[in-house]
């Protein structure tokens, strides 16, 4: 925001200097940009933030001033402001006008018409101060709107009364098919969501924004309505953004104004006109006022505010800090204030808010140097964040590429059937129409872009879905696997391809890099994208977490993809929260590790994890891993069972073992297996 330096010295008496004032402004946290001379006249450039619409005014930044430097003292024209000014220069002839409001986004709407205006141009000093801000002067009404502005930080408009379709304002959304000119030429279709002022017939101004042409005050102009008004800031941003425009007064109201100043400006824009041309005649005002703002007490404990700012603050000082500030706090007793907010600081809604005004007036440059104490955590990722770099990091040791893509994508084959899709309201094409249910269909994309008879890809990605209680975004860990993963074994010939086991070992590999136990166990209602006999669902702790299965065929020759292909989705969150927490950790062994293989006649009933848990149990702590490399079942075997190829590996943590030490331990993992009917082949 630019103004001229003598702006500011009308409503503060102060001795700082333009370059002090504007130091004293930083330190408030409004940034000075920079000072330049317009004739002659020293013009501060402020940098307001996006939430403190009362620092586009003078006003407002003179109350930052009186509040920071105790030296400086108000003028008359601040004592007038802080009272909202005053009526005596409006007449008390009742206007021919009303106003409808027709939209909650207009929370207040004032007006008054001008009568017997018969000066055209503003006084000298008025447009000198006009130029030295960056705007142009035009003439008596639209200079004093444009200065009341600059003032109070209140926009306001002026329409040519007599061009008003039955004399009256209405205030709605435009309806379709509606169109307006604006004041700079711009023809505008109007869209059903857009803030309109009208009269009885159609549009004359965009409301926060500019007017209409059709409206503009002329020479020829002898009557004036006056409009000040309140709108929501969204309001006026989105349409603003819609059609195009920016304006001054835009931007004010969507960092938002003070709606208890609305009928204030009207009264100081009156009293410049008749300042300047004392025939001008003003009528009552008429002021709508639906929708009044909340005003919430917020309790301040000044102990905390001093632990927080790191320096200490009495309850005296405090109280002063916010009361210069336009705060109105009273002691609760016990270093407590009760505070109600002003109607111009919507952004003061907590008690660290108001924390954060006593350090900016009490001055941040006051809090003491003091070395760091305390304790500091290790940098990086921690908690979930690392525990899906650890999960990233095992599906990369499991042979898999990770896959990045976009969560917005058509339809898919293998899209969630019970779960609902959706999307944004306007997506951008059609092949961006729905935020992706399931991670399977990105990998299955991927996949047939690049080689779908050898992919072995995984991401960790978000997915969208929807409840009773209304949408969920999560964090899945997604698999698809086709082609070769493992070196060929037993299990699939000299082909190497991948199947369910092979895809079933990886998942569990993975999860178990991460302190997950998984338990698989046959599906309750089957997944039509799976193929029915060859999918699972995956468990850790009492829960579900996922599922694994090959593609059902159909499906798979929908989607371009081999019908061999494997996929696996899992739920990180459920996966996380039912984690090992208590790791076993120990130094890796200096010494070799020796392996024993045995071939033992068992059961197909028999499940394998049955047996690998049995070899767990008496293996002990030497046992280093386990793995199965052979099956056989035919030719000198009997109906029902199968001879299994099992290979231990052992190692100690203090010695090499010897082969009565490896032979005993086998023997042990033997006697263990013979409890479930096993017996050496």
């Amino acid at each position: 925001m630019k103004f001229p330096y003598s702006m500011l010295r009308d409503f503060v008496d102060t001795e700082l200097s333009a370059n002090s004032v504007g130091d004293l402004l930083t330190m408030a946290g409004f940034e000075l940009e920079g000072i330049d001379e317009v004739e002659g006249e020293p013009v501060l450039d402020i940098k307001v933030m996006s939430n403190r619409g009362d620092g586009l005014s003078v006003f407002g930044l003179a109350r930052e001033v009186l509040a920071k430097d105790p030296h400086s003292h108000p003028t008359a024209l601040y004592s007038t402001a802080a009272d909202r000014f005053e009526v005596a220069a409006i007449d008390s002839s009742t206007p021919d006008t009303s106003v409808s409001i027709e939209t909650d986004e207009c929370t207040r709407y004032a007006c008054l018409v001008l009568t017997d205006i018969s000066r055209a141009e503003s006084e000298a000093w008025m447009q000198d101060r006009l130029r030295q801000a960056g705007m142009r002067p035009i003439s008596l009404l639209v200079d004093v709107t444009n200065y009341v502005m600059l003032e109070v930080g209140q926009p306001l408009h002026a329409f040519d009364f007599d061009k008003l379709g039955g004399r009256r304002i209405v205030v709605r959304k435009a309806r379709e098919g509606e169109t307006l000119t604006t004041l700079n030429g711009a023809d505008h279709q109007l869209k059903a969501d857009q803030m309109m002022i009208c009269d009885v017939e159609k549009p004359v101004a965009v409301a926060g924004v500019m007017g209409g042409e059709l409206t503009e005050v002329s020479g020829s102009t002898k009557c004036v309505l006056l409009e000040s008004a309140h709108f929501v800031n969204t309001s006026v941003r989105r349409t603003r953004k819609q059609l195009g425009l920016s304006t001054e007064a835009s931007y004010r109201f969507e960092r938002s104004v003070d709606p208890e100043g609305v009928v204030a400006a009207l009264y100081r824009c009156v009293q410049l006109v008749k300042a300047a041309d004392p025939s001008a005649s003003a009528s009552a005002v008429v002021d709508e006022y639906p929708i009044k703002p909340a005003q919430t007490s917020i309790e301040l404990r000044v102990d905390r505010a001093s632990r927080l700012l790191g320096m200490p603050i009495t309850a005296q000082e405090a109280n002063s800090y916010l009361s210069r500030l336009g705060f109105k706090p009273e002691s609760a007793g016990d270093g407590v204030l009760k505070v109600l907010s002003p109607t111009w600081r919507p952004d003061i809604v907590r008690e660290v808010d108001l924390i954060e005004e006593l350090g900016r007036v009490h001055g941040y440059d006051k809090i003491p140097e003091r070395l760091l104490e305390g304790t500091t955590k290790m940098g990086g990722p921690q908690e979930f964040q690392l525990w899906s770099d650890w999960l990233r990091e095992g599906a990369l040791r499991a042979g898999l590429t990770q896959a990045i893509s976009h969560s917005l994508s058509d339809a898919h084959p293998l899209d969630d059937p019970n779960v609902p899709r959706i999307g944004p309201r306007s997506p951008a094409s059609p092949e961006m129409a729905f935020l992706r249910n399931t991670l399977l269909s990105s990998l299955a994309e991927a996949a047939r872009r690049n080689n779908p008879k050898e992919a072995q890809l995984f991401e960790i990605g978000h997915v969208f879905t929807q409840d009773a209680k209304g949408y969920v975004e999560d964090i899945r860990l997604g698999i698809l696997s086709s082609g070769p993963l493992l070196p060929s074994g037993w299990s699939d010939g000299e082909s190497g391809s991948t199947n369910f086991f092979t895809a079933k070992g990886a998942v569990e590999s993975i999860l178990e890099s991460v302190g997950v136990s998984l338990r698989i166990e046959a599906p309750y209602k089957t997944d039509p994208r799976l193929h029915p006999t060859r999918q699972a669902t995956l468990f850790a702790g009492d829960g579900s977490i996922g599922f694994l299965g090959q593609l059902h065929p159909d499906v798979a020759e929908q989607c371009g993809l081999s019908v061999d292909t494997v996929v696996a989705e899992i739920e990180t969150s459920a996966a996380y929260t039912n984690r090992n927490r208590n790791l076993s950790l120990h130094s890796v062994s200096r010494h070799p590790a020796v392996r024993r293989d045995m071939s033992v006649l068992v059961e197909k009933s028999i499940h394998y994890e049955d047996l690998a848990a049995k070899i767990e149990s008496a293996g002990g702590d030497v046992l280093e891993r386990q793995w199965l490399f052979d099956v056989f079942a035919g030719q000198g075997i009997a109906e029902g069972k199968h001879a299994l190829g099992i290979a231990i590996q052992l190692r100690k943590q203090d010695s090499t073992f010897t082969d009565e030490e490896a032979n005993l331990v086998r023997d042990r993992v033997v006697a263990a297996l013979a409890e479930l009917g096993a017996t050496m082949r």
